[in-house]
C-alpha cells in the first residue's frame, strides 16, 4: 500500500473531481456538477478534503466537511474501489474531525445511503451510529 497525502481541493481539479466521483462514489448528488463542486470549493475552501496518492498525485478519496456554524455535516465520502480497506476513508475522516474541532464543532453528522453497506461498515469503523428515529427530507430549490 502505498501512502496517501489528505490536502484540500482546488479549482482547478472540479473536473477531476466529478469524474472520481462518478467513478468511485455510490448514488448522485443535485449538485454534482462544475457549478455546484465550484461553489463549495469557493465558499468553504478549506471543507472539500482529498486523498492524494503520494506515488503519483493521484485522487484516491474525499470526503466533503462542511461547516455551518453551528453543526459539522459529512457528504461524499469516496475512495476509489482498488484502493479500499487501505485506511484512506479513516485518513479522511480523521482530517475533517481534525477540521470540526478547530472550528469548535461538537457532533458530526453523515450522509450515508441506506443501502450501501461497505458504507455503512467504514462509518461504523469509525465510531457513527445511525439515528433510525430521524428521516432526511429534501426539496430541490
Amino acid at each position: 500500500m502505498s501512502k496517501v497525502t489528505i490536502r484540500t481541493a482546488s479549482l482547478a481539479e472540479v473536473p477531476a473531481l466529478l469524474a472520481f466521483w462518478a467513478r468511485s462514489a455510490e448514488g448522485v448528488s443535485i449538485t454534482d456538477d462544475t457549478a455546484g463542486v465550484t461553489r463549495l470549493i469557493v465558499r468553504d475552501p478549506d471543507a472539500l478534503l482529498v486523498a492524494e496518492s503520494s506515488d503519483d498525485g493521484t485522487i484516491v478519496g474525499t470526503v466533503i466537511a462542511g461547516y455551518d456554524g453551528w453543526r459539522c455535516h459529512l457528504y461524499r465520502l469516496a475512495v476509489a474501489p482498488d484502493r479500499r480497506r487501505q485506511g484512506i476513508a479513516a485518513a479522511l475522516l480523521a482530517a475533517a474531525h481534525e477540521r470540526f474541532a478547530a472550528l469548535g464543532g461538537r457532533r458530526a453528522d453523515a450522509m450515508v445511503l441506506d443501502d450501501n453497506e461497505l458504507a455503512q461498515h467504514a462509518w461504523r469503523n469509525a465510531g457513527y451510529e445511525a439515528e433510525e428515529q430521524w428521516s432526511r427530507w429534501v426539496r430541490p430549490l
